[in-house]
């Protein structure tokens, strides 16, 4: 008979940011499938989702990976319900209205990677700043990158997880990185994203490295904040070949600002100023190619004869990805 361990992991109901929770179960010849992982429960006083009086929650499993950190383990995504099984207020991934998966979603997650002893990002003197930003975007070589080591077993822990990342990047801040992750399907998308992110506290743990996603740690400074930038698409953007639906569809998040902004990370005012490739967070606007506005235009979608994708740029590095997707998804079909 053969055992194995099954991480369960769920978003807590802390707000405004959600944080990451997780607990093994043990379960006996296990085959690897989702349908075998029971629904389980948890103490939801404990993360501001139940009252104590009435405190069990249930985890309800939505998808499952191979644990690359651990030996015959799983990772089990779930989402949280309340006692009678109907959706938890917490539980954002039942927002979304996306059942035949026709949104694709390729999220662009910067982070920074935090010395938790000195407070400060990676590559920060313990008094004053380095050199200003400029030579870090992409870099390589002591002088500029920091915390390779971190970024490349993420990397390959991902990989080994079966969670499709389509690359990595040093970002424009010091001790500042990036992955992106794309999946067809607003639901596999946010659940890939929210697996991602833990193994990265997993592997940040190992180092004792902080992960910072807060969007904008360093204050008022001349430095890049960290954004979540959502690259997204549905049978429409990817077949019209219509100038005229792609402004449209532009269009119709210029009369939902605040229905997006509620959902796009807390603190997002930090980093919506209008400066360092952002559009103010009270104003909307779109283009070819400008990072400077709130829909980015990819060259490539017209190029490709205006059949591609678009690019929200205003979520932070912070938000919910189920939110986002929820939101642009409810937008789009609107």
């Amino acid at each position: 008979m053969s055992t194995s361990k099954l991480e369960y992991i769920w978003l807590d109901g802390y707000k405004p940011t959600q944080s990451l929770r997780s607990k093994t179960r043990i379960e006996d010849d296990f085959g690897g499938t989702l349908d075998e992982c029971p629904m389980w429960s948890f103490d939801g006083s404990s993360t501001q989702q139940a009252e104590g009086n009435a405190s069990d929650c249930l985890l309800k499993p939505v998808a499952i990976f191979p644990d690359p950190l651990r030996k015959n383990a799983y990772l089990v995504m779930t989402e949280v319900l309340n006692a009678d099984a109907s959706a938890h207020e917490s539980n954002m991934r039942a927002l979304i209205d996306d059942d035949d998966d026709d949104f694709w979603f390729g999220f662009e997650q910067e982070y920074f990677l935090w010395d938790t002893e000195t407070n400060r990002p990676l590559g920060f003197p313990l008094g004053g700043y380095p050199a200003p930003q400029g030579p870090y975007y992409c870099s390589v070589g002591a002088k500029n990158a920091f915390g390779r080591d971190i970024i490349e077993e993420h990397l390959d822990a991902c990989l080994d997880a079966g969670i499709n990342v389509e690359g990595i990047n040093a970002e424009v801040a010091t001790g500042q990185w990036e992955f992106q992750i794309f999946a067809k399907g607003a639901y596999r998308a946010g659940d890939e994203l929210w697996v991602a992110r833990y193994l990265l506290e997993r592997i940040g743990e190992k180092y004792g490295v902080g992960i910072e996603y807060h969007p904008k740690p360093l204050g008022a400074t001349d430095w890049n904040g960290s954004g979540m930038h959502a690259n997204f698409s549905n049978t429409t953007l990817r077949t019209c070949g219509s100038k005229e639906t792609y402004e449209e569809i532009c269009s119709k998040f210029g009369k939902t600002i605040n229905e997006h902004i509620s959902v796009y990370g807390s603190d997002n005012d930090k980093r919506l100023t209008g400066l360092h490739e952002t559009q103010s967070i009270d104003k909307f606007s779109y283009g070819i190619s400008d990072r400077g506005a709130s829909i980015r235009i990819p060259i490539a979608t017209v190029e490709n004869g205006w059949k591609g994708w678009l690019e929200d740029r205003r979520p932070a590095s912070n938000a919910n990805p189920y939110a986002v997707a929820a939101a642009i998804i409810n937008t789009v079909k609107s």
